[in-house]
């Protein structure tokens, strides 16, 4: 039951509620897999404490299949700050990506097609476990 926060800014609950969306998971569904003692309620209130204790979040963590470090440190501020600074790099038409210099345009194309299908295969992995998860359910009820 300790937490680990030291940064003030950060709100633990605001951070799992954009995970737990981003995954596309409500809260009824999460209440599921965290057992019998859990309701769409509990996990509202959940999502409101600016501090989790530390079994719960790793348990949510090992659902949502991140780490709960993730959670922990998640900063909207620096997030949006990367991805303005890595828009505006693109933008100016920079070739230089983290140090690389980018040769052929083709080669970045076929990387970024791979990245798509591996995308798709995971989307495809997930909904196949969420499925069988749906299908817990319908058995439990």
């Amino acid at each position: 039951m300790t937490h680990t926060t030291s940064n003030p800014k950060i709100h633990e609950g605001r951070n799992l509620k954009r995970f737990r969306e981003l995954f596309n998971l409500k809260q009824d569904a999460l209440a599921f897999e965290l057992g019998e003692d859990w309701n769409q309620q509990k996990i509202s209130l959940l999502e409101q404490k600016e501090k989790i204790d530390s079994d719960i979040l790793e348990q949510v963590a090992a659902i949502l299949k991140i780490p709960a470090e993730a959670i922990r440190n998640f900063n909207e501020d620096q997030a949006i700050n990367i991805i303005t600074t890595t828009f505006n790099d693109r933008a100016f038409g920079s070739s230089v990506n983290h140090g690389t210099i980018q040769s052929d345009p083709i080669d970045k194309i076929i990387q970024l097609h791979e990245e798509k299908i591996a995308l798709y295969e995971r989307m495809l992995k997930e909904k196949d476990e969420m499925m069988e998860r749906l299908e817990r359910l319908i058995g439990k009820g």
